[in-house]
């Protein structure tokens, strides 16, 4: 199983923008979270395994975080038409069996993934109130197979931290997940 890193978008980032599908069909976009406290971006997928490890930790994780205001959307950036399994009717199937409360975007151009320099699935980025970066990286050092329990706190760490106004410890690690699933020849600069 390949291992990507996290590219380490500069904290203090602006939260680049977007305006993607939901599975309902819906365009969600950065503008719709405009008023909230925070806003967690989770670049996923339905087939990574690293996703698969986490994601009903990350399910019962999230709406603890919702009620004190925080937003979160996922997006998807996979070329479907390689990875099937990540195709929209496949992320509604996911989204409605896992019960997501937040929006799973499907990202078809590729174009936000790349504006995040977002790198593998699962990949978390946090931005604050004025929408700059906060944190990026992993939820906690569970990954598949090391005997590591999920529990999510390195992500909580920041999450308590933003939303209580203070400041989200800069010492950060990576993500590791199963690199983006970029289209033939749409690989990003940022891997060259």
């Amino acid at each position: 199983m390949a291992r990507t890193p996290s590219t380490m978008l500069p904290l203090g980032t602006v939260a680049p923008d977007f305006r993607l599908p939901d599975t309902e069909g819906n365009l969600v976009s950065l503008e719709d979270y405009r008023e909230s406290p925070a806003l967690l971006v989770i670049f996923m997928c339905n087939h990574c395994p690293f996703v698969k490890h986490i994601i009903d930790d990350l399910v019962d994780l999230i709406p603890e975080y919702q009620a004190k205001g925080l937003a979160v959307v996922a997006i998807n950036s996979n070329d479907v038409e390689s990875y099937p399994d990540d195709r929209p009717e496949m992320m509604a199937q996911l989204s409605r069996e896992k019960e997501l409360t937040f929006p799973y975007l499907y990202d078809e151009t590729q174009e936000v993934a790349k504006a995040y320099h977002a790198a593998c699935t699962p990949d978390f980025f946090l931005f604050d109130a004025d929408h700059k970066l906060v944190y990026r990286g992993q939820m906690d050092d569970s990954r598949p197979g090391n005997d590591i329990p999920i529990t999510g706190a390195d992500l909580r760490t920041a999450l308590d931290a933003v939303l209580e106004g203070e400041d989200v410890p800069t010492k950060q690690k990576p993500s590791i997940g199963c690199n983006i699933k970029w289209k033939h020849g749409n690989e990003p600069d940022y891997f060259k």
